[in-house]
């Protein structure tokens, strides 16, 4: 068996919540980054004894597109997938079961789930600090119970979870970072922008329709020199007060749904 972590992790929040299921497997992962766009997935093959670890983030309450295109790419052979979701603080909506249905049709075997809180990659005070260290135990506690179910071949055969299909629209948000004058045109962050938003020979270019305001580029960028409008994120921070100001509970799922 191997052991695979499958993660759309653009500033390590995602990578963060998914650890601790990573470590509840005694063997080292072989890892697959879907925000690598250099990677051919369709030459992606799993094996049916294999157990993959699948995390993406929540972006208002979908899949992201780019991710569920990868996903979709992969033969999975009938592997194993626990499937984690990391959101905002505000809700997951129909990310899990979007998810699940992705990777039933790529032909993996949906064995658990989590929807876990994540710091907000763009309104930094939802979330702030998550997970620490009381969820990284709570995780850790539910990843064992996931590793003993897949090790006992108690596989679900159609886990049940929350979401409603069709599912939410989500047209992406408006909000897009760009380059400040101190940038020394290293191109890190084109060459590591998801989607390929960023020119490669001019990073002070940005294609707004590429862009997925992942920021994956703030957040990697060494001197700093990406960033976003305050005004702009003032304005969406005080939309999304209401709904996510309190902070979350993880949820977990391991049950069967007998209605198919």
């Amino acid at each position: 068996m191997s052991l695979y972590k499958i993660m759309f992790s653009p500033t390590g929040g995602t990578d963060k919540v998914a650890e601790p299921f990573v470590q509840a497997f005694d063997q080292e992962p072989k890892t697959i980054d879907l925000t690598d766009c250099t990677v051919d997935f369709h030459q992606i093959s799993l094996a049916e004894e294999d157990t993959c670890i699948v995390a993406v983030p929540s972006f208002g309450g979908r899949v992201p597109e780019i991710a569920a295109s990868r996903l979709e790419q992969i033969r999975a052979n009938g592997a194993k997938a626990i499937l984690i979701v990391a959101y905002g603080n505000r809700a997951y909506d129909d990310t899990l079961l979007e998810l699940k249905t992705i990777l039933r049709n790529s032909g993996f075997c949906c064995a658990a789930a989590v929807a876990a809180a994540a710091e907000h990659s763009i309104m930094h005070q939802y979330a702030k600090g998550r997970p620490n260290q009381n969820d990284l135990e709570e995780l850790s506690q539910f990843a064992k119970q996931s590793c003993q179910r897949i090790e006992e071949g108690k596989i679900p055969e159609n886990l049940d979870l929350p979401g409603s299909s069709p599912y939410r629209e989500y047209h992406g948000v408006p909000i897009k970072p760009v380059t400040e004058k101190n940038c020394t045109k290293c191109g890190l962050c084109a060459k590591k922008c998801p989607v390929q938003a960023i020119s490669l020979t001019n990073p002070f270019e940005t294609d707004g329709k590429k862009c997925i305001s992942c920021m994956r580029c703030v957040s990697i960028c060494p001197v700093h020199a990406r960033s976003i409008n305050k005004i702009m994120a003032a304005i969406a921070a005080s939309k999304l007060k209401k709904a996510a100001v309190h902070p979350r509970k993880m949820s977990c799922f391991l049950e069967y749904n007998s209605a198919v």
